[in-house]
């Protein structure tokens, strides 16, 4: 193991992985990635539903303000392991985490789950769950304590 990647969505949620992660990435002597995927939404052009769709004019700011959040939840990693902090966007999250992960040679990815069920589940969906489901490479969750 060289390289594990946390995928966060910014939540305090978000940092159930934090310690083990990094005792496995001192202990194996790998490099962590922390993640934050920006949902970017697609919209066809408003009076020409023909024309190619179009992202959100804010996209760089949010992606700007993710990366802030971000690095401050990378300063809560502690540990001496070595932390990258990677901000994308994608219409598809989980495609996207996975994507990145495939691409960048991650061995393990790490990431919290929220424990939804019932309505919640079923109108918000599941990234981890989606993540798990099409990745490649493992993933390893943390769910939510009761």
């Amino acid at each position: 193991m060289k390289h594990i990647l946390i995928a966060s969505d910014l939540s305090e949620e978000a940092l159930r992985p934090f310690g083990t992660v990094v005792s496995l990435a001192e202990q194996w002597g790998a490099k962590i990635t922390l993640l934050h995927v920006v949902h970017e939404l697609v919209v066809a052009p408003h009076g020409a539903p023909l024309a190619p769709p179009v992202t959100s004019p804010d996209l760089p700011a949010e992606k700007k303000a993710a990366k802030e959040a971000l690095e401050k939840q990378a300063q809560q990693l502690g540990g001496g392991a070595q932390v990258e902090v990677v901000v994308t966007s994608s219409p598809q999250v989980p495609a996207a985490i996975n994507h990145y992960a495939n691409e960048h040679e991650v061995d393990l990815i790490a990431i919290s789950t929220h424990g939804r069920t019932g309505w919640r589940h079923l109108a918000l969906g599941s990234v981890a769950e989606e993540v798990l489901r099409h990745s490649e490479i493992p993933v390893l969750t943390f769910p939510r304590k009761k």
